[in-house]
């Protein structure tokens, strides 16, 4: 299956190993330059120059002679990629950010619930039960005021960031790579992440934004959580090994944490049987009224497709010289 560019367009042959579903297609051929010509399937054409794939063979990647570039569709590098594309240093890697708006705001909304105590509140008044609003010692916090600390700060960081400036929060943010001085970017003060222990005490709510790297593996640990501000918030949409999970229950089962809002966890089902009977951990955080719990799908929403085409057109087109190209993919730092 092929999109041919026009007679006498120079081309740039990109191969999908997976073919969109007709409609996001026909979005994503609407919005090509006609530079570019597609292909799909396993069996990559053997001219292709771009191949865009998640989890590619080692066949894939070898047989065109003239590939020159590998897109992954989503954000973050799954390990198995990155172990290929480390071995093959030669090729450009690209990813998309398509879904950072989508993730942005439910790293937000889990913030809110769990700060304002939204799930405990609903789940009562739909037995009646009107006691919170009479509580002398109303349980929610209010954010207005208070520090927030955004851990990343690439695209979902930055929106993050505004949006908790909007709602009239102190907001600072931790970014990969050393700063000499931190930075005034409109109202964030972004500090180089090897100031995170000196920033936590003052950090009211922690949203983490983070990739799982080998930097970031393990990053909020015991003491990490320890040197948090007491009854403060901690918001999860990176990836679960980046926050030690034991350290966190105890901390959210004592009343050292205000509360959580957690959309990333260590246990998934393992096929379609188990998706309605898989706890998302070891530890039972079902348990807990302070924790808001969201079954990984902060990218997700009905948009979220012609996003994912949009961007992607974008990116084929500024590998093919009709606009600009995004930064690269890191592979030996994961992002």
């Amino acid at each position: 299956m092929t999109r041919a560019p026009d007679q006498g367009s120079p081309s740039l042959a990109v191969h999908l190993i997976h073919a969109p579903a007709p409609a996001h297609l026909a979005l994503l051929e609407g919005a090509l330059c006609d530079r570019v010509s597609l292909t799909f399937g396993q069996e990559v054409f053997e001219g292709a120059e771009v191949l865009v794939g998640g989890v590619p063979l080692p066949e894939q990647l070898d047989g065109p002679a003239h590939l020159r570039a590998f897109v992954l569709p989503f954000a973050g590098i799954p390990p198995a990629t990155r172990a290929l594309l480390l071995e093959r240093p030669h090729l450009e890697v690209y990813n998309l950010h398509h879904n950072a708006p989508a993730v942005a705001e439910m790293a937000v909304a889990l913030m809110l619930a769990a700060a304002r105590v939204i799930v405990p509140a609903d789940r009562a008044l739909r037995a009646h039960d009107w006691s919170i609003r009479y509580d002398d010692k109303d349980p929610g916090l209010s954010l207005s005021g208070r520090a927030a600390l955004v851990l990343g700060y690439g695209e979902i960081g930055r929106r993050v960031a505004r949006i908790c400036l909007a709602l009239g929060m102190t907001v600072r943010a931790l970014r990969r790579g050393p700063l000499e001085q931190p930075i005034n970017d409109d109202g964030v003060e972004v500090f180089g992440g090897a100031r995170l222990l000196e920033l936590l005490p003052k950090a009211e709510a922690l949203i983490i934004c983070l990739p799982q790297t080998e930097e970031t593996e393990g990053l909020i640990g015991a003491e990490e959580i320890a040197a948090l501000p007491p009854r403060a918030v901690l918001v999860n949409i990176g990836r679960a090994a980046i926050v030690d999970e034991q350290a966190l229950f105890d901390a959210l089962s004592a009343g050292r944490l205000h509360s959580a809002g957690l959309d990333v966890w260590t246990q998934y089902p393992a096929d379609v049987e188990a998706r309605t009977r898989t706890a998302p951990s070891r530890l039972p955080f079902e348990s807990l009224d302070n924790v808001v719990m969201s079954p990984h799908r902060a990218g997700h929403g009905e948009d979220v497709e012609r996003l994912r085409m949009v961007r992607l057109a974008a990116l084929l087109d500024g590998l093919a010289g009709c606009a600009p190209l995004p930064e690269r993919v890191d592979c030996a730092r994961g992002y």
